[in-house]
């Protein structure tokens, strides 16, 4: 019988470590490694002839849900306006924004050409935001572009693009700053809502 003492030792060690494993939170990915996997996500619809453009869009509209932190794209894009905002008003503003950028950028995106994409590094923003540098390579030219996420619930989601220098934060920020020093939040909402209905019309 005492032989077995080591064996149920070993036996209820294993169990605890398990028990301690499985009961710690999962750590999450690297930004870099995040947004490898998102943009690999884009590509691969991108790339797949068989789909139809309209099915791209759809799964192209998932993706992004899944990859952009929504709230903080709009809060950063509002700036300091963000709170001139009610809580409905904040409500319907997000849904809307992420239209407008569907209409701004779906088309290019779409216009994808199979170009090479390299991811460089990581810069530490923040205790919770990070800039995640890549690049397009082309027949002719390096594009770079530089995605900031955020950290929030474990996992890590764009809240800004830079292409070329040029932040989509700060050129929509620049554009709301404008609309709302001569109109109120409803009219930049009405706005919104006039482009969103242009484009399905």
């Amino acid at each position: 019988m005492k032989c077995m003492k080591p064996a149920r030792s070993l036996i209820l060690g294993l169990t605890l470590l398990l028990l301690t494993l499985f009961s710690m939170p999962a750590r999450a990915a690297a930004p870099i490694d995040t947004v490898k996997s998102d943009v690999n996500r884009v590509l691969e619809v991108l790339r797949n002839k068989a789909l139809k453009e309209e099915i791209k869009r759809e799964k192209l509209r998932t993706i992004y849900g899944d990859m952009f932190d929504q709230v903080e794209l709009s809060k950063w894009s509002l700036g300091r306006n963000w709170n001139k905002l009610t809580e409905a008003q904040r409500q319907e503003f997000v849904p809307l924004f992420r239209q407008v950028l569907e209409k701004a950028y779906a088309d290019k995106i779409l216009s994808y050409t199979d170009e090479k994409i390299l991811y460089d590094r990581e810069i530490t923003l923040s205790s919770t935001r990070v800039e995640v540098k890549t690049r397009i390579v082309t027949k002719s030219k390096e594009i770079p572009i530089d995605y900031r996420v955020v950290q929030g619930g474990g996992t890590w989601k764009v809240y800004d693009v830079v292409i070329e220098n040029v932040s989509l934060v700060q050129n929509y920020r620049s554009q709301f700053t404008d609309i709302l020093s001569n109109n109120t939040p409803e009219q930049l909402l009405e706005i919104l809502r006039k482009k969103v209905k242009d484009r399905k019309s």
